[in-house]
């Protein structure tokens, strides 16, 4: 017992603080807000992940001369694992794909964060495909973790 304590205590310090708030977890990042990114991208490919889109909220914000910390937004997903979520409640499509947001706060930490799947699921009120969302919250967690850790 003491043993699968301590293993889990240090997979607990290996993927760094997780915070959970209103339905989102959020991931300290080691790296700046682009080499985070760019992290993110690469393991979301190694996986055959579709990336569909990389929003810099700070280039929006330059246009208009306003000034924003780097925020880049990451939209990705899988048919495989988005579809049977979207027919069991149609309206789960308004929160897919998924999205990864990669932002530095006022004190310049970098935070990787994204929706708990868990928290999308009781939104749309589905019940009954735990194993699908256990599985997209592993994904999310290793995603992010290969993204974020030294």
């Amino acid at each position: 017992m003491k043993k699968c304590m301590l293993t889990l205590l240090l997979v607990l310090c290996m993927v760094g603080p997780v915070a959970a708030q209103g339905g989102l977890v959020s991931m300290k990042s080691n790296h700046d807000v682009m080499v985070t990114a760019n992290r993110l991208e690469s393991a979301l490919k190694e996986k055959g992940i579709t990336i569909f889109a990389r929003i810099d909220h700070a280039a929006g914000a330059r246009k208009i001369r306003k000034e924003l910390k780097p925020t880049l937004l990451i939209i990705f997903g899988t048919p495989a694992m988005g579809t049977p979520l979207i027919q069991n409640s149609r309206t789960m499509g308004i929160d897919l794909p998924l999205k990864a947001l990669i932002w530095e706060d006022r004190a310049g930490q970098v935070w990787l964060t994204y929706n708990a799947p868990r928290y999308l699921t009781q939104r749309h009120g589905i019940t009954e495909m735990a194993d699908l969302v256990k599985k997209m919250e592993e994904a999310l967690s290793n995603f992010g973790a290969a993204a974020t850790l030294p």
